[in-house]
């Protein structure tokens, strides 16, 4: 196609909603129009995003924003994360906050969107007030603790409910703290089926944060028969309990221990009800 073509780029992009696509990358307008310049491509691009056709994410990715979001301007990440990830080739799951409201533990509206993937991290990115926010895991991702949800566009893969309960302890600061982690855990705890759980997931999780969760399930939120088949599981897969804090930033100091989980209780949970 030449410059002068009477198909341009934002007819090339309103084909792609027409296909149902909400994503598309620079290098893609690069091979499909191989004769316009780069100047020429940067400035559709600019003009398209100035009048809020679409929005950049990220260096070389776009969002379009269609009819049903144009109003608001800020189209779900979970519509795009899935197209995002593979763009960078990162693997990837929604956790946290936005995983728990997958499952209807959803305390209160999540003010960004929880991404984990591997390391190298990746940088935080707020456009047009959507903020994801990436953490980073040190373990390849399993594919068998993650769940597939179907949006609009695709899918989004998020963390099973066991693991985003495991999440919501180890990444506690990422949301606002240990009781902040506790209401929502609290919320999720009907989702929790341990019964099911395998060896992957305690590879996968930290001994410690097994330790926690269980403690925290059976004595603050009173969930006696998930935490003895938590432990039970614990137990035949071979983690190996050691003494250690409930809270790891505060002192221990004259505190009494759960003898169970080898829980230092350090911290006094409260669940906002």
């Amino acid at each position: 196609m030449s410059e002068d073509s009477l198909y341009t780029i934002k007819d090339w992009i309103d084909d792609l909603q027409k296909r149902g696509r909400l994503t598309f990358s620079r290098q893609e307008i690069v091979t499909q129009f191989p004769l316009l310049s780069e100047k020429a491509i940067h400035n559709a691009l600019i003009r398209l995003t100035t009048k809020n056709s679409i929005v950049s994410v990220w260096k070389g990715f776009y969002v379009i924003v269609s009819l049903k979001y144009a109003l608001r301007q800020i189209v779900p990440p979970e519509l795009y994360i899935d197209d995002l990830m593979k763009f960078l080739n990162r693997p990837y799951y929604v956790g946290l906050l936005n995983a728990a409201a997958f499952y209807g533990a959803a305390h209160q509206q999540p003010q960004q969107t929880s991404v984990i993937s591997v390391y190298p991290p990746l940088r935080d990115t707020t456009k047009k007030n959507t903020r994801i926010n990436f953490s980073v895991t040190r373990k390849a991702i399993p594919e068998s603790l993650l769940q597939s949800f179907k949006t609009g566009t695709g899918i989004v893969l998020v963390s099973s409910p066991e693991l985003t309960a495991a999440d919501l302890i180890m990444y506690q600061k990422e949301i606002g703290g240990l009781n902040r982690a506790c209401t929502v855990l609290n919320e999720l705890a009907e989702s929790l089926n341990f019964e099911k759980t395998g060896k992957v997931f305690f590879d996968y999780v930290p001994t410690s944060t097994i330790q926690r969760l269980g403690y925290l399930l059976e004595q603050p939120l009173e969930q006696p028969k998930l935490a003895s088949v938590l432990y039970a599981k614990a137990q035949k897969f071979g983690c190996k309990f050691q003494k250690i804090p409930l809270k790891y930033s505060k002192e221990t100091e004259h505190c009494a221990t759960d003898t169970k989980w080898k829980i230092i209780i350090n911290e006094q949970i409260e669940i906002d009800e």
